[in-house]
């Protein structure tokens, strides 16, 4: 077997033993996160836009020149907007950071916080472990993520709750 398949084989394995952990719906223990919240019907495009634009004003506030992704609760992306002058990689990451989000239904950020603590067991999902991506509820259901890139994390993070802000 080559190692290529061995090192598919091995990430799968982590995924379906971590999944269980990931997908629980029962309310956390103690200090843990909350519950995800239900599913909704995916944001549509004029609540797209209108998250985006708040996001855009804010970047322009702090001077930021970044990248916006919206995705539904899938991942698949709704809308995305590059400012000017936005980093190359502002694109790829602001998606990623999205995805991340709406597939696991929880910030961006808490992967980073995992990896940090030592769960290097993170680092075998396909995420992207950042600030900046957040998932988007309306009326107790998640209908998709927002992620932001260009920033430092803590920025493109502020940035995105400026586009959670005007979901409803």
């Amino acid at each position: 077997m080559s190692f290529s398949f061995l090192r598919s084989l091995a990430a799968i394995a982590a995924v379906v033993v971590a999944w269980p952990a990931c997908a629980q719906q029962m309310p956390p223990p103690s200090g843990g996160p909350p519950p995800a919240p239900p599913f909704g019907m995916p944001i549509n495009i004029a609540q797209a836009v209108k998250a985006t634009e708040a996001a855009v004003a804010e970047a322009k506030r702090i001077n930021r020149n970044m990248g916006i992704a919206i995705v539904e609760p899938s991942g698949e992306l709704v809308y995305f907007y590059k400012m000017d002058g936005a980093p190359y990689s502002a694109h790829q990451l602001a998606i990623g950071k999205a995805l991340t989000s709406a597939r696991f239904r929880r910030p961006s950020r808490g992967f980073q916080d995992q990896i940090a603590k030592g769960n290097t067991y993170f680092l075998t999902f396909n995420v992207v472990a950042a600030p900046g991506g957040l998932v988007l509820v309306s009326e107790g259901k998640l209908i998709g993520a927002i992620g932001v890139s260009g920033g430092t994390g803590d920025e493109d993070e502020e940035v995105a709750k400026s586009g959670l802000a005007t979901i409803k």
